[in-house]
């Protein structure tokens, strides 16, 4: 990405905060930073004016006149202290502040419609690892657009303060040329600026390849970091399958990404670092030599010498600033980069791929939901289901079947809004709860209690009503678990954890439920267990199952075939 399109991209991140709700904390906050910068940068100039005044004491052996400096410098220094301890605590007051305000909105994108679930069927690979983008790279932009905007504006006060008192101490340098001597007015400026103007020149030819070598880096490191949980959430089937050898293969041949990587980081920060370090160690010597002249011949005492040395150095620290934050700007550079990436990919998820794809939605008070020429494709284009078209009434029940493949969990997808792939029409009544189950359904990292009310059950469920549940869904022993707090996605079987989603069914109680292949784990006894207390306790709600087993046709009214190819027949009975 251009350095243009960068700054373009890092205001626009940017600018939603400082324009947002939180604006006056933002603002405030950032003018006290600043306030106490420009206190250090006065108290800089005063300890520059004091060092003329302490070598010159020294050299004329004037104890009375050492005290008093020293007593100047101890006030400067204390306060010095004080002001950088309240800097720094400002400052990242400042950041943490920011960083709540840009993860919560963040994380309200990326949930938002489903975003998080619709960037997985993309095949963007610069949108890979979101939850490194929300952790890491939002940190490390909020921290490394303070550090360097403030870095930056700081040195702009130092350069601004310090080149007026180094010109009126440069004097006039007479430069010899021929026969001619050439004056030139504030020459240790010009030093400065022409020197720190090299030492950029060659920091940016050199580390340019730094910005997309530090991208790559945590792009495998996230890579890494996935493929090491992955293992963990799928431990039971890697080890029946004994899969250890591929798994450590892929971990082998993500971490030879992250090695290679890094050598050829550290190749290239060690000769940034063979740059940078004899830059500033010449300009030690270099401000000496070019202030020299005006000593040795008595233009200026000795403490002056010193007040031109140390403010021909905060001149050209100033100059300096890109040569001496490179490795911050590209690694900054790159996190815009990834952010940049992230947002614009959450965004076009949000966007229709194609009119071509387009479910209109009617949510108005009616009785009944229903499909209305409704087209259903794969990603590829390939037309899975055309122009489907039936009615759910009050507790009808409605089993969907077909060959492995042919598009019976895409159509629940679709029924559900989460599949972009389709056309048609839905209507779905706007005053009834509608809920999805899955084949394996989500665990959340909670107490039992928790997990059965996921996501959210109506208040006034107590204990009592959780162990009643458990108990006529065949879980009598999770009853004394209830207040325990596990991985219950490891620790209950795959047919534990579809009765659980049994219990959040009931608990519920939906007008219209929708069931993807949810008792495939059950054997047929408790799947039938499951389905009469559907037709008992559920004897209003409209049920659509996805199942392969010809004892679910015992608890359905009708039967929807699909073959994958496009064709669609609905069988108004099956018995």
């Amino acid at each position: 990405m251009k350095r243009g399109v960068v700054l373009r991209s890092a205001w626009k991140m940017a600018k939603a905060f400082w324009f947002s709700e939180d604006k006056w904390w933002a603002w405030g906050l950032l003018l006290v930073v600043i306030a106490f910068n420009l206190s250090l940068v006065y108290i800089s100039v005063r300890i520059n004016y004091w060092q003329g005044t302490f070598y010159q004491v020294l050299q004329n052996y004037n104890h009375t006149g050492f005290m008093k400096a020293i007593g100047s410098y101890a006030i400067l220094a204390v306060l010095f202290i004080l002001v950088r301890g309240y800097q720094i605590y400002a400052r990242m007051l400042l950041q943490i502040r920011w960083r709540s305000w840009l993860t919560e909105r963040y994380l309200y994108d990326w949930l938002h419609n489903r975003t998080y679930y619709r960037l997985t069927l993309m095949a963007y690979d610069e949108a890979d690892n979101p939850d490194q983008r929300l952790s890491e790279d939002v940190e490390l932009f909020v921290a490394l657009t303070l550090r360097l905007s403030i870095d930056v504006l700081q040195d702009l006060v130092t350069v601004s303060s310090f080149v007026v008192i180094l010109w009126n101490l440069s004097g006039v340098f007479y430069l010899p040329l021929g026969g001619f001597y050439l004056p030139i007015h504030g020459y240790l400026v010009w030093a400065a600026l022409v020197y720190a103007g090299i030492g950029t020149y060659w920091t940016v030819k050199l580390g340019h390849p730094l910005v997309r070598l530090d991208y790559d880096q945590q792009r495998y490191e996230a890579d890494f970091r996935f493929s090491l949980v992955r293992v963990r959430e799928n431990a039971e089937s890697i080890a029946f399958y004994n899969g250890e050898t591929h798994e450590k293969r892929t971990f082998q041949q993500r971490f030879h990404n992250i090695v290679n990587n890094y050598f050829k980081i550290i190749s290239l920060r060690k000769k940034l670092m063979w740059l940078t370090t004899s830059y500033s160690q010449i300009s030690v010597v270099f401000g000496i030599l070019v202030a020299s002249p005006q000593y040795f011949r008595n233009q200026i005492h000795l403490g002056q010498m010193f007040q031109v040395i140390d403010a021909y150095n905060h001149v050209q620290n100033g100059f300096s600033f890109f040569i001496d934050s490179f490795i911050r700007l590209a690694q900054w550079r790159a996190v815009v980069n990834r952010l940049n990436n992230f947002l614009v990919y959450m965004e076009m998820v949000r966007i229709e791929a194609s009119p071509a794809y387009k479910v209109r939605i009617d949510r108005r008070a009616r009785q009944d939901y229903s499909l209305k020429r409704v087209n259903v494709f794969r990603p590829d284009g390939y037309q899975l289901i055309k122009d489907i078209t039936l009615k759910l009434a009050t507790g009808q029940r409605l089993l969907i079947t077909g060959p492995s493949g042919c598009g019976k969990s895409t159509l629940l997808r679709t029924l559900a809004g989460l599949w972009p792939y389709a056309n048609g029409c839905l209507t779905i009544p706007g005053d009834k709860k509608i809920m999805f189950v899955p084949q394996k359904s989500y665990m959340p990292l909670s107490q039992l209690t928790e997990v059965l009310m996921y996501p959210g059950i109506p208040q006034g469920t107590d204990k009592a009503a959780l162990a009643e549940m458990l108990k006529i869904c065949q879980l009598s022993h999770l009853i004394e678990k209830l207040g325990e707090n596990l991985d219950w996605g490891h620790a209950l079987s795959l047919g534990e954890q579809q009765r659980i989603a049994f219990v959040r069914t009931f608990l519920l109680k939906p007008d219209l439920l929708f069931l993807d292949e949810a008792t495939s784990a059950l054997d047929e006894n408790n799947e039938k267990i499951m389905y009469e207390l559907l037709s008992q306790l559920l004897t209003r709600t409209a049920i659509v199952s996805i199942g392969h087993r010809n004892t679910l046709l015992n608890y359905h009214q009708q039967r929807l075939e699909l073959d994958g190819k496009g064709s669609w027949h609905l069988l108004k009975s099956i018995k």
